[in-house]
């Protein structure tokens, strides 16, 4: 039996003070209602009019400088201009205002010194408050003060008011946390923003066959085979077995297209005349907005596509173009009947078909509340001190959302609340806490700095009761070359809100992925390879995002490379399995126990039941169901009360020997120097990758069938536990022998009689909450 986790790397509830303290019953009433309320003074400077000229040269170049006491922020400024429009946002945490007036100052700049204009004060006390879903403050038109407190020429426009995190103006706002921060580009990395993944699609190309090839040896049978281009995607068919000028392959290609769709698909004909050397018969470039869309299992129609060759040749001292047009067969088409798997199949937090056509409704809603991080780690150095900037990004379905990053803190307070549409709740959100390392610009030059990784946490939502609101603090766990270590903890709140029980409860019967998975299915390398593109394609269009979001976040939020050679998980799946057998272990020996009158009374009763169910067999059915009821509702009292986390004893994190540690972070292919070492370790590693991956499914399909008692998905342990009770009852008014009959019957019914979806316990099965989840 394994040992407790450290309690360091352990769960902990917490009792913050959420949306400031407004409780309504059970739900809380104020907009942000799963944060703490931040205050906030805003300044938004509008414009100005009339300003004077303090140069000699009669131009004014005006900016506005926003001080309360030690933070300054400014505008950028305009040259040559009286009457300037800035529509700029300044926040103050209320947190560090030590003082009492908000100086805004106009002023002229200069090379040498900036000339004073005029500027306007506030008291802080006499400052309005404003409560969303309030109008915003309408700004309004102040006469600047000389600095003797006399009216200047000029009028300033303002809006001042006291306000929280749930303000509209807050995300694009200048925050005085960032008064360190120079430079536009830094302050634009450091808000908080939200991103749509790229919308994916499957790209068939189903290759039939060519006419009237013309290879230029004619005395030699052609091998003949298609190359088709996508981006940097390259796929290729087979020789065509027919070895003629009217080749045939009737194969398919699969690939990943994004919209927009920027690349067109390029296919070349080519014809293999030695071991190392193709000759091109022909190219055809085909746009991919023209291409038909297919939301169904009902082929599409075949079209012929010209493929041309531009040869070039002389006719004495006159070059001649000719052009050679063949043409090719194929059926093309974009699947929209198909989820273009961009995660790990085992923490997907979306499972839609491509086609919005085929989307359902949302069954619910899940709102997080990113709170605060305590104890982060020295991410780098400053100034010869450790520093850390952290910001978190949060995925779920095709929204990414990434908070503000907090300049210099080692337990930075983001309080920000995000919401998403579920559609499915056998679904993970990924939340990842980074250290910005782009504030000053050395990460954008070549060679420069990664955003650092200080941990993630996962949450599957079938794990969570609805409207209940969660609210814990999550050990940030890495695994590092010396071994794991934990970098902090971050502070969520979470809730997920059932728009219809019914419709949440008939999920559980409909099959995880969209229908055309199973009725025409990917084969698995397909799957490796095409997931492998998307996540590549996903992480390219969002570091091209303004603020990017850079393709190491996106590569670690997605689990690129989880499913590469560890010896360390490979030892973690195979003692989940004994973990999961240890059941049908205990009953055995409790068995052996009973054969061996260890017990003579329980020993003796077991026998009164053995003759009891030999007598009647018809009880047999719905005792057993009986029992697994009685054992459920038993199990109530001890169903897990918390969203599940990172187990550093499940994942062996804790346990693995350094040369296992190293050999998990050694590159693929290896570093080892030796030729032949390097080919037989990559070997190997990449058999045993693929070992690794079929035990952790075993084990995962083992930990469904536990979870089936074990009320870590509610809903699914209370359809289940019904289920057996009703089942328990029609058995016992209904005669063995018809069950038993129509039973037979069913299992062995004619395949006409069979359906291509898998079947209702098979879903229900399927959508069962594994470990997987809690897996480093």
């Amino acid at each position: 039996m394994q040992r407790p986790p450290p309690e360091d790397f352990l769960l902990k509830e917490t009792k913050p003070h959420l949306g400031g303290g407004k409780i309504s019953g059970d739900k809380l009433t104020s907009t942000y209602d799963l944060v703490e309320q931040m205050q906030y003074l805003y300044v938004r400077v509008v414009k100005a009019k009339e300003l004077p000229s303090k140069d000699v040269t009669g131009s004014c170049d005006p900016y506005v400088e926003v001080k309360l006491g030690n933070y300054k922020g400014t505008t950028r400024h305009f040259e040559k201009k009286t009457n300037p429009e800035w529509s700029q946002v300044f926040a103050f945490s209320k947190d560090r205002i030590q003082a009492s007036v908000l100086e805004v100052t106009v002023k002229d700049k200069d090379v040498v010194k900036d000339d004073f204009i005029g500027r306007v004060w506030f008291d802080l006390n006499e400052v309005p408050k404003r409560v969303p879903p309030d109008s915003p403050l309408a700004p309004q038109w102040y006469r600047l003060e000389d600095r003797k407190g006399d009216k200047a020429k000029g009028e300033l426009m303002l809006a001042v008011w006291m306000g929280t995190q749930a303000d509209e103006a807050f995300p694009e706002a200048w925050h005085s946390d960032a008064a360190t921060v120079s430079g536009t580009d830094a302050l634009a990395n450091i808000r908080s923003k939200v991103y749509l993944s790229p919308k994916l699609w499957y790209l068939r190309v189903n290759v039939i066959e060519a006419q009237d090839l013309q290879p230029s040896d004619k005395g030699r049978f052609p091998e003949v085979y298609v190359k088709a281009i996508l981006g940097n995607q390259t796929l290729r068919t087979r020789i065509s077995q027919s070895r003629s000028i009217n080749p045939m392959w009737n194969e398919d290609l699969m690939f990943v297209a994004a919209e927009p769709f920027e690349e067109p698909l390029i296919l070349s004909v080519e014809d293999r005349v030695a071991p190392n050397k193709e000759e091109l018969l022909g190219k055809c470039v085909i746009p991919l907005q023209m291409m038909d869309r297919r939301l169904d299992h009902k082929p599409v129609n075949t079209r012929w596509f010209n493929i041309e060759k531009h040869v070039v040749i002389m006719e004495g001292d006159k070059k001649k173009e000719i052009k050679f047009s063949s043409r090719i067969h194929m059926r093309v088409c974009l699947e929209g009947g198909y989820h273009v798997l961009d995660e790990s199949t085992h923490y997907s937090s979306d499972l839609r078909p491509t086609a919005k056509q085929l989307w359902k409704s949302n069954i619910g809603v899940l709102e997080v509340g990113i709170l605060n991080a305590s104890g982060l780690m020295p991410m780098k150095t400053s100034n010869g001190r450790g520093t850390t900037d952290a910001y978190c990004v949060a995925k779920y379905g095709q929204k990414w959302v990434r908070t503000r990053t907090i300049i210099d803190s080692f337990a930075p307070r983001w309080n920000e609340q995000y919401t998403w549409e579920v559609f499915d709740p056998c679904t993970v959100i990924t939340i990842g806490v980074f250290d910005n390392c782009h504030l000053h610009g050395g990460g954008d030059k070549p060679g420069g700095q990664r955003d650092s990784k200080i941990g993630k946490v996962r949450i599957r939502l079938s794990t969570l009761e609805t409207d209940r609101v969660y609210t814990h603090s999550y050990p940030l766990l890495v695994l590092h070359p010396t071994g794991v270590k934990k970098m902090g903890e971050i502070q969520l709140a979470v809730r997920f809100t059932c728009s219809s029980l019914l419709n949440m409860m008939h999920m559980y019967s409909n099959p995880l992925l969209p229908k055309m998975h199973y009725i025409h299915p990917l084969t698995v390398s397909q799957l490796d390879s095409l997931r492998h593109q998307a996540t590549q394609i996903v992480s390219m269009r969002l570091s091209r995002a303004e603020p990017p979001l850079r393709k190491e976040v996106v590569e670690y939020m997605l689990d690129v490379g989880s499913h590469m050679w560890s010896m360390r998980r490979s030892k973690a799946n195979f003692f989940r399995i004994m973990g999961v057998l240890s059941g049908l272990i205990a009953v055995g020996k409790w068995f052996d126990q009973i054969c061996n009158w260890k017990n003579p009374i329980t020993t003796v009763l077991i026998h009164i039941l053995f003759i009891i169910l030999v007598m009647y067999p018809e009880l047999i059915l719905p005792t057993i169901f009986l029992y697994l009821f009685l054992i459920g509702v038993w199990y109530y009292r001890w169903r897990p009360r918390h969203p599940p986390h990172m187990d550093t004893r499940l994942s062996h994190a804790d346990s693995a020997h350094p040369d296992e540690l190293d050999e998990e972070f050694d590159t693929f292919p290896t570093t080892r120097p030796s030729d032949i070492v390097r080919m037989r370790y990559d070997r190997l590693r990449s058999i045993a990758g693929r070992i690794q991956t079929v035990v952790g499914d075993l084990a995962t399909q083992g930990e469904r069938l536990q979870s089936l008692l074990s009320w870590r998905d509610p809903r699914a342990t209370a359809l289940f536990v019904l289920f057996c009770l009703i089942t328990a009852i029609v058995l016992y008014v209904t005669p063995f022998q018809v069950v038993a009959l129509l039973s037979g019957i069913y299992v062995l019914r004619h395949p006409r009689f069979r359906h291509k979806l898998p079947s209702v316990p098979l879903n229900f099965f399927r959508r069962l909450p594994a470990r997987t989840d809690c897996m480093l």
